[in-house]
């Protein structure tokens, strides 16, 4: 795996986030560090997020919530159901395609599936226009 590749799944949470398309990891003031960093600059929910925090979590060879014995558990259910909701996204289908076709390839495809198509700019789920041009993409 290339080191860019590597940098970019360091930027997967565990649940299948990607912390790239978080408003709170794209915005220009304190922006948030990602899931899997030590950093104090994440938001108070995300340091303590009962997910990255999970005690099988440790047990699972890839650091991701697939390979643990009781995926997907009532929290991730609870927040791939809010996410499919309100942004258009799950997170069990994005672990499915990490665990089914590899990191290299779901990143290949978050990075198609989530440019602006007007200025290529990495949009974010948690908006509906992109944040470099402003370009409405819902």
């Amino acid at each position: 795996m290339d080191q860019h590749i590597k940098e970019q799944a360091s930027f997967i949470a565990p649940c299948g986030m990607n912390c790239q398309l978080c408003i709170g990891f794209q915005r220009k003031r304190n922006p948030c560090a990602a899931c899997r960093t030590d950093s104090e600059q994440k938001p108070a929910h995300c340091l303590h997020c009962a997910l990255l925090n999970c005690e099988h979590l440790n047990n699972t060879p890839s650091a991701y919530c697939y390979d643990c014995e009781v995926y997907p558990c009532a929290r991730l259910k609870r927040l791939d159901k809010r996410y499919r909701s309100k942004y258009g996204m799950s997170m069990i289908e994005n672990l499915d395609f990490i665990q089914r076709e590899g990191i290299e390839n779901f990143l290949s495809d978050q990075n198609i599936r989530w440019k602006c198509e007007n200025c290529g700019g990495l949009l974010s789920v948690h908006r509906d226009n992109c944040q470099v041009c402003e370009t409405k993409h819902r």
